[in-house]
């Protein structure tokens, strides 16, 4: 089964400009799916139509299991988000903070504590949200998409602006979320590194198109698959008789020698050869 699937999306903006084009995803019930793009690829633009924050063009979307143009708000009963950048309250506390959405979820006061404890935010008393650090704005962000104990969690960049430690933080809370309550986690970022580290499986978007989509694995098969290393040289006749002589598969092409990627060893034994021949 899955969370979330988007068939189709596009979008343009009102001069005309184009956003997505024919966008389709899936993520998997119970998987941590990292959405991975530049900025400018149309990841929030993706997330903002899957979430009805802005109106849907073309296609078509299912979030857990239901058509979303039809059961709108008894998805987003089971949807936590965030959004861009936290929307917190500077004057009050984390705990009047969640005050406010508790009374808008009508869930129980026990539940304010609960999700202050998963995120980090337990001991922060009457401290205001004005002078939290961005990474603590974000971690109380978090908490109000938890309050109401969603079963999809949907975070864009959520580690956008923070320092080494505040992204670290953020990674563990969504890991324990993941594999301690199984909550599905749909995460944006333009950063491999990070997702890498957390993601069971990918969406990679650039330009408004998906390109991939699978698991992390699947992924990294597809990466050493196509990896490649070209040689930049003026001597490239004399550089493909010795990949001939030596069994070795390339392309020429003017100025230029590639050849696939095997180990680094043999890159490395390949690159001092040519060095020292040429």
């Amino acid at each position: 089964m899955f969370s979330i699937e988007a068939s189709n999306l596009a979008y343009r903006f009102g001069n005309g400009q184009p956003v997505l084009n024919n966008v389709t995803l899936q993520v998997p019930q119970g998987a941590v799916y990292g959405f991975l793009g530049p900025n400018g690829a149309g990841k929030t633009t993706t997330l903002k139509l899957i979430l009805g924050l802005i109106r849907k063009q073309q296609g078509m979307v299912k979030v857990l299991g239901k058509d979303f143009s039809q059961n709108r708000i008894d998805i987003l009963n089971k949807v936590g988000s965030l959004i861009e950048s936290p929307s917190v309250y500077a004057h009050l506390s984390a705990t009047d903070n969640l005050k406010v959405f508790q009374n808008v979820y009508k869930v129980p006061q026990s539940r304010i504590a609960a999700v202050l404890d998963i995120v980090g935010l337990g001991s922060t008393g009457n401290k205001k949200a004005g002078q939290f650090s961005l990474g603590m704005k974000q971690r109380l962000a978090i908490a109000i998409a938890l309050l109401h104990n969603p079963s999809l969690l949907i975070l864009d960049e959520p580690t956008n602006g923070l320092d080494p430690n505040g992204i670290v933080e953020i990674r563990e809370i969504l890991r324990r979320l993941n594999q301690d309550q199984g909550i599905t986690v749909l995460i944006s970022s333009h950063l491999l590194s990070e997702i890498d580290k957390v993601a069971t499986h990918i969406g990679l978007i650039h330009r408004g198109a998906l390109l991939f989509e699978g698991t992390m694995s699947e992924l990294k098969a597809k990466r050493a698959n196509n990896a490649a290393v070209i040689y930049k040289t003026s001597h490239t006749d004399k550089v493909a008789e010795i990949f001939t002589s030596r069994g070795i598969s390339f392309e020429k092409n003017d100025g230029s020698v590639k050849v696939a990627f095997r180990q680094k060893e043999v890159t490395a034994q390949l690159t001092r050869m040519l060095v020292g021949r040429y």
